[in-house]
């Protein structure tokens, strides 16, 4: 573990709050190493600053891209999804998506605005209960998109309406439920066992937009290497807690917030190593690190986890002892998309060598 007074030394970052709750702090941050010019923040949740509430989605979502010229035959291109081959336009005008991770794609390959039909989702704890529930990582013209069901549970007759050209969904859905959504239009689903990256690649490429994918893929690597070098990311060990209703989660290699922290040459715990894995109650010990980065999985998880970090254990912790414990938006860390991880990239760039 690196050595933690050269840590209090470093560049520190100001942190927002959790929308709906808390009122906003103030933001900046200091390259002085001058304990008077140090920014710090009152906002918190039970002793974590607050990151990246005020995250400018203004102009976030790529610009329209050129449609493939690969893969065209005639109107139409073939796209081998989850187990099947389907043939789609090749240049979609009417989509529908039904995971996040296609609704993000939509925004990394700029056709967000073909998008007419998109999951809704139970957000941050303090989301408001009404309307069309989004990421808020993606803007407020996303979260107009007409909405067609939870993830995992589309509604088959809003889809319908929608008269979609395309629709790209996931293969955990229902054979049932993908056998009515063909009947509307193509079809094409990504392998929940594939990774983020390749999930996005596909509903990009059904969209026309695969060489888009991997324009963006190829700058997200790029600044992951920058973010990496500029803080000096192999010094410090992140270690990634999720809380949620049923229990709560030590985050591995195998977890988005996890690839994207890899990607940046971020150091883990040794016992976060590999696959995600439960906390246990009774042992707080193996959440610990240079630093922690929280997630709250909804309400419950909120509750949750104030009640863990306000115990004597979590307070023992060296992290929260140095006011190194940071709460991200779960949305965001959970997101697996590009435009996701790139927002991951700016906590972390702002909050990896920072203390509350």
């Amino acid at each position: 573990m690196s050595d933690r007074s050269r840590r209090h030394a470093r560049s520190v970052v100001a942190l927002a709050t959790i929308p709906a709750m808390l009122a906003l702090s103030a933001c900046g941050d200091t390259s002085s190493d001058d304990a008077s010019t140090i920014v710090r923040t009152t906002t918190n949740v039970a002793g974590a600053g607050v990151v990246g509430i005020e995250r400018d989605t203004a102009g976030l979502c790529a610009l329209p891209q050129p449609v493939d010229s690969v893969g065209q035959q005639g109107d139409t291109r073939l796209v081998v999804g989850s187990g099947r081959a389907t043939t789609v336009p090749a240049d979609p005008q009417r989509v529908v998506v039904l995971t996040m991770t296609a609704l993000d794609a939509s925004c990394a390959v700029g056709t967000w605005e073909r998008v007419v039909g998109a999951p809704t989702a139970p957000l941050a704890p303090t989301a408001p209960p009404s309307g069309l529930l989004r990421p808020d990582y993606l803007g407020t013209g996303i979260a107009e998109i007409a909405g067609v069901g939870p993830e995992g549970s589309p509604d088959v007759d809003a889809i319908r309406a929608l008269a979609p050209d395309v629709i790209i969904g996931g293969d955990a859905l229902d054979p049932a439920v993908t056998a009515q959504l063909d009947g509307i239009a193509p079809t094409v689903l990504t392998r929940a066992s594939s990774s983020w990256l390749e999930r996005s690649t596909l509903a990009a490429a059904a969209m026309g937009r695969r060489d888009a994918a991997t324009r963006a893929t190829e700058q997200y690597r790029a600044r992951a290497e920058t973010v990496g070098r500029e803080q000096n990311s192999r010094i410090t060990e992140a270690s990634l807690v999720r809380f949620g209703a049923d229990g709560t989660q030590l985050l591995g290699d195998d977890s988005f917030a996890g690839q994207v922290l890899a990607q940046a040459g971020v150091r883990r715990p040794g016992p976060q190593l590999g696959e995600t894995r439960a906390l246990p109650q009774d042992d707080l010990s193996d959440a610990e690190g240079d630093l922690i980065y929280v997630m709250f999985d909804g309400q419950a998880g909120l509750e949750r986890g104030t009640e863990v970090m306000d115990s004597d254990a979590w307070k023992d912790l060296g992290a929260a002892t140095d006011s190194r414990v940071f709460s991200v938006d779960d949305t965001v860390w959970s997101g697996e998309g590009l435009v996701a991880a790139g927002a991951v990239l700016t906590d972390v760039s702002n909050t990896l060598n920072g203390y509350v």
